[in-house]
């Protein structure tokens, strides 16, 4: 089986996780964005929120979701030594 297959399912459970902690399980609130950056990274912020949603509706699809998680992990395959 293809690497991306299990990535994708993995990303999809992280997603799952957190969107379920409050109201709509098809997104994102700003709070649960927070609580996942807290547990997932050591920093988080308004800044990491405002960059993970996009189209200004206050809440992260999982499209907005991935589209993060593959620029951090560009970044972090990119820009240094601790690829995941």
């Amino acid at each position: 089986m293809s690497g991306i297959v299990p990535a994708m399912k993995l990303l999809r459970d992280v997603f799952d996780i957190y969107a379920r902690k409050e109201g709509d399980s098809n997104t994102l609130s700003k709070k649960e964005v927070i609580t996942l950056l807290q547990v997932m990274f050591p920093i988080s912020d308004d800044k990491f929120f405002t960059n993970l949603e996009n189209n200004r509706d206050v809440v992260v699809s999982f499209e907005e979701f991935v589209t993060f998680a593959a620029t951090l992990s560009h970044f972090n395959c990119h820009g240094s030594a601790l690829c995941f």
